[in-house]
């Protein structure tokens, strides 16, 4: 009867332990590039919202000119018609004098009109118009990571 020897048994202890660090050293590496990967989209959205922001900015100017170029056109169609209402002024009533308020009243109607065709080209320019949040970007603000 031969005497059984007894295997040496193998472990695989080391090679779960090299296996467990290199996977552990693959995972932080990918931890790391996912930090930059969110910080340069960070800063790509920072961008972005500038620059949308000038775009509205500029877009609203554009149709302040626009409406101020409408109205300046409109005031000059007007201004023919209202220029034959007004009564031609010499130059001897442009003078101030000591004359009676009867001779001195054309001068004085045709003052009231001139500020109506003056306040008639200003347009009050529209505030810019902000795109709005889409309801995904709305943030809780108790969960909001806050870094130094």
């Amino acid at each position: 009867m031969p005497i059984a020897v007894p295997r040496k048994k193998r472990s695989l202890l080391p090679l779960l332990t090299v296996l467990f660090l290199f996977s552990y050293g693959l995972m932080t590496v990918l931890i790391i590039e996912q930090g930059s990967v969110i910080q340069s989209q960070r800063n790509l959205i920072k961008v972005l919202v500038r620059d949308s922001t000038e775009l509205w900015a500029a877009k609203g100017k554009a149709i302040g000119d626009q409406q101020a170029a409408q109205a300046q056109a409109q005031s000059r169609a007007q201004a023919p018609s209202t220029q034959e209402q007004v009564p031609a002024q010499t130059p001897s009533s442009r003078i101030p004098s000591t004359r009676t308020p009867l001779t001195d009243s054309p001068s004085t109607q045709a003052v009231p009109q001139r500020r109506s065709q003056s306040q008639a080209g200003k347009t009050v320019k529209p505030a810019p118009q902000v795109p709005p949040v889409p309801a995904s970007d709305l943030v809780d603000r108790r969960r909001a990571l806050n870094t130094i």
